[in-house]
């Protein structure tokens, strides 16, 4: 029996429009087991499967169209339905929106290096066999280098066709739909090409009245709810969610998470790059501004002269990083506003209550960290891994154009993450100075309670001053006002009465007192009854005749000086122990005992 999905478990409501926590042992080719948890069942049956692991490539003519209506299967077994499942593929390919339409967006360079934009291209549902013809034949023009395609409201059938179409290992798709972070190779094919995967989620800044469900903890929201105006719940309240948008109330903005998700084939016979957006009403990137974007890079002077000295494609790729360097300089810009903004706050007022933002952001900026840790082995990947279509000659140029390139993108990460660790000395520099005030705070304040205690001290001085004058008349006053023979004669009590009673009861307390306040003068195992016997107990210390010990053994509390050769007897508390002779004799030969000790 299968788990559930963890990517369903990624919050406490289990919100499947909120973005994930990624599974990163399922983000490569090179895990033998594609979505198949230690707790999961092996299939059986693909076990005694008979078909071939890697099946021949289609020609997409003679095969019936089942090399796309059955993908991934048909072209990779090892996928089963349950990894499908699992890799939420089978809820785009049977669970899509079929009223909505899939729509292709495309960049296209030409051999000169020129970036132009085609036609965008519509799939509904009634046109699904029309749009497989399309990416069958594929029609380019002859000088076209790199076609960029981006999708937006990605359809199951489209899903199928592009993988059928471009042999697209499924693990471009399970990252993707599960943002996870990912970079690998696969297919590599000296002097022919080879196909790149680049997941990456990237950190941007956005309105706080974007209209997006709320990606916290506190569930489902409707896609109508702003984010800035919904209500977080009790359990968003007590948890610090590093996947939620993080707000900047000083310059009125969210930080939250986007995705750039890019597949790039680089063949001899002209490149395609592949750029998926989520369809999950979440604030991301959409298909149709990226589109624009790299459109626009392709008028930079310094591009083009790139793009016009190589044909690699891997050139067009690099714009993508770029998007998500800006997008990340951006957020950092105005978390460093927001910052600055909190240490005004902290020495304008000193309140506590500003620790729990300040340590959200710190949080944030500890998830932040590994994201750019991400980007920076991106940025390393694609340095390390030339184009293998490249002939000797355009290798060399090449390869040292794209080193200076990616070298600068790295320069560019290593610079945010210094902002980064500036940015986290200041959090913590301003939650120290918020627990230094209220430090100093307390301290005042317990300097007013001391005062206060002295000043009322000094008061009840005066109140026992007071008493002190009073006390001798009251005395008096107690003393006739007696019921004794000697002030009334009619009474039947006389003083000698009232001395006995009140010198009896007074003793009476006093000794009891001391029996219990006596666990300085008695060992500690002494019980309340053994107690009592205080005062015979100090009377034979005082003569020497016993030694109390508090810290003596708890079974010997009673040391009496042994009348042979100075030795010590343990005196129990209901007996005492010789140890010349190691008799054990009654309470009652205590008397002897000391006699003898005495006449010795």
């Amino acid at each position: 029996m299968n788990r559930p999905n963890p990517t369903d478990q990624f919050t406490p409501t289990g919100d499947p429009t909120r973005v994930p926590n990624p599974p990163h042992r399922h983000a490569a080719p090179s895990a033998p087991w594609p979505w198949v948890d230690l707790s999961d069942e092996v299939d059986p049956g693909q076990l005694t499967s008979e078909l071939p692991p890697v099946p021949e490539l289609c020609d997409h003519e003679k095969c019936g169209d089942t090399c796309w209506r059955n993908y991934p299967i048909s072209r990779f077994p090892n996928w089963t339905r349950s990894q499908v499942n699992k890799s939420k593929i089978l809820k785009v390919v049977e669970e899509y929106n079929r009223d909505k339409e899939c729509k292709l967006y495309y960049v296209d360079v030409d051999d000169r290096g020129r970036f132009t934009s085609a036609e965008e291209t519509v799939i509904t549902e009634n046109e699904i066999q029309w749009g497989w013809q399309f990416f069958v034949e594929n029609k380019r023009r002859p000088n076209l280098r790199v076609r960029a395609l981006f999708i937006e409201n990605l359809s199951g059938p489209v899903l199928q066709m592009l993988g059928a179409k471009f042999n697209i290992e499924p693990f471009f798709w399970s990252s993707s739909l599960n943002w996870i972070p990912s970079r690998y190779q696969e297919d590599p094919q000296p002097g022919k090409g080879d196909h790149i995967t680049i997941c990456l989620t990237f950190l941007r800044s956005m309105p706080q009245g974007t209209e997006a469900i709320r990606m916290d903890a506190s569930g489902v929201r409707k896609s109508s709810d702003s984010v800035a105006s919904a209500r977080p719940s009790i359990l968003s309240q007590m948890m610090i969610d590093t996947q939620a948008p993080l707000p900047l109330k000083s310059s009125d903005q969210l930080l939250v998470l986007d995705l750039l998700s890019v597949h790039l084939i680089r063949n001899t016979e002209g490149s395609t790059i592949i750029s998926y957006h989520p369809s999950l009403p979440l604030p991301t990137t959409t298909a149709h501004t990226l589109q624009e974007r790299i459109r626009f890079a392709g008028q930079s002077v310094y591009w083009q002269k790139m793009f016009q000295k190589s044909s690699d494609p891997t050139f067009v790729l690099l714009t993508f990083l770029w998007h998500a360097m800006y997008a990340w300089d951006e957020a950092l810009e105005n978390l460093y506003i927001h910052i600055c903004t909190l240490e005004t706050k902290v020495i304008e007022t000193n309140e506590m209550r500003l620790t729990s933002e300040l340590h959200v952001i710190r949080a944030h900026q500890l998830h932040y960290s590994s994201l750019l840790g991400d980007f920076r082995k991106t940025v390393q990947f694609i340095l390390d891994t030339p184009n293998p279509a490249l002939n000797e000659c355009e290798r060399g140029s090449t390869q040292s154009m794209l080193e200076r390139e990616c070298k600068k993108l790295l320069a560019e990460i290593e610079r945010l993450d210094k902002s980064r660790k500036m940015q986290d000395k200041r959090l913590k520099n301003v939650m120290n100075l918020v627990f230094s005030s209220v430090n100093i705070k307390d301290s005042r304040r317990m300097q007013e309670m001391t005062e206060a205690a002295v000043r009322d001290s000094a008061a009840m001085k005066q109140v026992a001053y007071l008493t002190m004058i009073f006390l001798p008349s009251s005395f008096v006053a107690a003393v006739f006002g007696m019921n004794v023979r000697e002030i009334n004669p009619t009474s039947f009590g006389t003083l000698p009465h009232y001395a006995g009673a009140a010198i009896a009861m007074t003793a009476a307390t006093i000794w009891i007192i001391i029996a219990f306040q006596s666990q300085h003068l008695l060992p500690n195992n002494f019980t309340f009854l053994m107690r009592l016997g205080w005062p015979v107990l100090l009377i034979l210390k005082w003569l020497g005749w016993i030694k109390l010990d508090a810290d003596d053994d708890p079974n010997r509390p009673l040391q009496a000086i042994s009348s042979h050769g100075g030795g010590a007897a343990n005196v129990g508390v209901g007996h005492i122990h010789n140890h010349d002779h190691g008799d054990k004799v009654g309470l009652p030969t205590i008397r002897d005992d000391m006699m003898e000790l005495r006449s010795t």
